[in-house]
Formats: structure tokens, C-alpha cells, sequence
């Protein structure tokens, strides 16, 4: 069939479902079909799901993570059936637990290569689970020395031992590993993974570029309320995003520089009341503005009125946001981490700072104060976001793929001839 290949992508979790690995599996998706290629997305289902061609809905648990992430059924007989009645040639899997162990066992049954991408910092994510959660806020209020001493190891032990344990064996079973970014890259290596493991970041689209001057003009005249500075940031409110951080580094801002800007907070999540109370007690409730999830086509538009971007979290594996916002000319103010240091270039397109709220605060100040720097770092932005357009992450992708489907063929080639 030529360079020609059929794809199945399988996943703990799709559209509907707001956040960045469904969103990099239909930008990858969407840019192999350009290319050419067959693509199937194995997806769990969702109450208020839109039927798509290409997307297999599978079976969802009713119990859900906390109340929002659902548990996939990854023994929904539809997965097997599709397996048999379509001649795959790659299996590229996006999780290592539930739906990585079918892919696993998909391959061995099919003899088919299995692709994995690292998109997340699991460890980052543990508190999803009930268990380690009420040991984490036990251990939080234990006063008992040697107790606390036990849940701290216990705790390091689930974050340090066996989840890295896990998924360095996951990793290693695999035909080849995507990571998002050169830093976790890095970070793999040094788990132990010894399969082979190739930088795939997420990539941006055309229409991220793209925005309405009128809509832009009227969003930043509705938020800024008379103020002179309007930031954003788009997030998910979960713990794992930091955003109490941000909110402490806002009123430390203010201190600094006055009462002379505002902040829209993208995205939803089961923090946000926290997080609205938070920002009262911190006098910030005239500065914050809390605007709920917004579609991503009119994400641009929001990018578009705004000064500056602000990022706080260190769960990020690349975080796709940072190069949404960058092509839209926003130099970022972020918190140093695995993920943001890859494409927030301190001093160029932005600045990062250690996880110290007066140091973060301090950088946003310093670009409010000096705007030849501000205009300076828009055009840097605009350049970095360029080399991630999604289409020439496809095709990294599909040169990759090639490799690992034609690699085993061409050595048993090589080996029959010289027998």
C-alpha cells in the first residue's frame, strides 16, 4: 500500500472532555489524515458526545475521578471487534494504565507496533485518587511525628517508586516513545526508559494565528473596565495548575505596580469557588474575572486583547496553551518547569521564575514598566509559534511511524538474504 498507513489512536479520554491530550490526538489526528493516512480514535464515551467520523466510542464506568474524570471500560468488546475487522498497521496509545494495557495486549495478539506518547506528569495527578488523597490530607494534619514520617514515605513511595516503576515497564514493552518536549525527554531517559524516545510536541493550527480585530476590540473594552493592563491565562481550576500560586503573585502585583489591571481566568474545574474566595480574601475580586470554558475558536480572539500571558503550572509536559498564546504575539510570564522552559525562552519570548511569588510577580512588573521589551518579545513569540505548526508535527510523526513499521520488516529481510 505504499506510505500509506491505517492508525489506531486509543485514548483514556476525548471531546467532550477539555484538556490537552484530546486536544494533541485531534491536531495529530486531523494533520496524518491530511497527509493521506487512515485514522481511528478509540475514545471512551460521553453523555453529551457529538458522533464523529473515525472516532470508536467505547464504554465508560458510571463512577467517575472525583466527579470529573471518567473510568474507561477498556474491556467494551467493540475495541476487539474493530481490531478484527480492520487491518491496522500502528497502534499509537496516549495513556500507559486502562487503555495502554489493551494496546499491549492488542499488539501481541495482532503483531502490531505500539507508539506511545508521555504527555502527562502522572505523579502530578495522584490526588485523583481517593486513597492517596485522604492519606495526603491526613498526612497534612498529622501533628505524631514518626506517623507523619510513615505517610510522607508512604506518599513518596506511590509518587517516586511505583508509579515511575510502572510506567518505565509500560515504556520499555513499547515499540517507540513520544515525548512532548526535549526536557522530558530527558526526564525519561532518567527514569530508566530504554526504549527508543523521539521529541513530538503538540502542534499548533492556522486558525490559532487567526483572530476578529472587531471581537478582540470589543473583549478587551468589555473586561479592562477602565484599567490598564489586561492579562489572561487558560487553565483547567484544578490543584495540579497552581492557581492559588498566581493569585498570590497578583496581589503581591498589585502592591507593586497598583490597582491597574485585570486577569481573565479561562477555563473551568472543581476549584473555581475555592478560587473565587481565595481572591477575595486577597482583595483581588475587582481584578480577577472568572469567564467559565470558552471554545477554542474564539480562544485567538481572547488572546488577541490581551497584554500578557500568565502561566503557574508545573504539571505541564509541553503545555499547549503557552503556543496558542505565543501566536497570538503574547510574551508569557511563567513559573519554571518541565514543559514551559522548552518554549518559554527566558529573556526572549518571556520570562520565567522560580516558584517564588514575589520573583513571578516582579517579571510581570518589569514588562508593564518597559514596553520596547513587550513589543520586542511579541515578534520573538510570533517566530517560536511558527515552528509548531500541526502539520509539520504530522509529518515527524508519520516519518516516525514508518520507521518503527518498516524497521522489524527490513531486518527479517536483511537476515533471510544473508541465510
Amino acid at each position: 500500500r505504499g506510505g500509506y498507513m491505517r492508525i489506531a489512536m486509543l485514548t483514556n479520554n476525548y471531546k467532550p472532555f477539555v484538556g490537552g491530550v484530546p486536544i494533541s490526538i485531534e491536531r495529530l489526528a486531523e494533520g496524518l489524515r491530511y497527509l493521506g493516512h487512515e485514522v481511528y480514535i478509540f475514545a471512551p464515551s460521553y453523555e453529551n458526545q457529538r458522533e464523529e467520523q473515525y472516532v470508536i466510542r467505547y464504554r465508560s464506568r458510571k463512577k467517575r475521578l472525583k466527579g470529573e474524570f471518567i473510568v474507561p471500560d477498556m474491556f467494551d468488546g467493540i475495541i476487539l471487534d474493530k481490531f478484527e475487522e480492520i487491518p491496522f498497521d500502528l497502534i499509537h496509545v496516549h495513556h500507559p494504565m486502562l487503555i495502554g494495557y489493551m494496546a499491549h495486549y492488542l499488539k501481541r495478539k495482532h503483531d502490531i507496533p505500539v507508539v506511545f506518547t508521555y504527555h502527562t506528569r502522572y505523579e502530578q495527578y495522584l490526588h485523583y485518587l481517593k486513597p492517596y488523597h485522604l492519606l495526603q490530607e491526613h498526612a497534612h494534619k498529622t501533628k505524631f511525628l514518626p506517623m507523619r514520617k510513615l505517610e510522607d514515605f508512604i506518599l513518596d513511595s506511590c509518587e517516586n517508586i511505583l508509579l515511575s516503576t510502572h510506567n518505565r515497564i509500560f515504556m520499555n514493552q513499547c515499540d517507540l516513545v513520544f515525548a512532548p518536549s526535549q526536557s522530558m525527554k530527558k526526564y525519561l531517559e532518567n527514569l530508566g526508559v530504554l526504549t527508543e524516545i523521539e521529541v513530538l510536541p503538540t502542534g499548533i493550527v492556522e486558525e490559532d494565528f487567526i483572530y476578529d480585530p472587531q471581537k478582540t476590540a470589543m473583549i478587551r473594552e468589555n473586561y479592562l473596565k477602565g484599567k490598564k493592563f489586561l492579562f489572561c491565562t487558560v487553565s483547567r481550576l484544578e490543584i495540579e495548575k497552581n492557581l492559588g500560586f498566581m493569585l498570590q503573585g497578583l496581589e503581591m502585583l498589585k502592591e507593586q505596580v497598583g490597582d491597574c489591571f485585570r486577569v481573565l481566568i479561562i477555563g473551568d474545574g472543581s476549584q473555581k469557588n475555592e478560587l473565587v474566595k481565595i481572591a477575595k480574601e486577597r482583595g483581588l475580586e475587582d481584578n480577577i474575572e472568572f469567564c467559565g470554558s470558552i471554545s477554542h475558536n474564539e480562544l485567538s480572539n481572547y488572546y488577541h486583547a490581551c497584554d500578557l500571558f500568565l502561566f503557574a503550572s508545573q504539571s505541564e509536559t509541553q503545555g499547549i496553551v503557552l503556543l496558542e498564546a505565543m501566536a497570538a504575539g503574547l510574551p508569557v510570564v511563567a513559573v519554571s518547569g518541565s514543559g514551559v522552559n522548552d518554549v518559554v525562552l527566558d529573556g526572549v519570548n518571556g520570562f520565567r521564575a522560580n516558584l517564588d511569588p514575589s520573583q513571578w510577580s516582579g517579571r510581570i512588573a518589569y514588562l508593564l514598566e518597559n514596553k520596547d521589551v513587550r513589543t520586542q518579545m511579541k515578534e520573538k513569540t510570533l517566530e517560536v509559534a511558527r515552528c509548531y505548526h500541526a502539520r509539520n508535527i504530522a509529518i515527524k510523526a508519520q516519518n516516525h511511524y514508518r520507521k518503527v513499521i518498516l524497521g522489524p520488516r527490513l531486518m527479517k529481510q536483511y537476515a533471510e538474504k544473508i541465510i
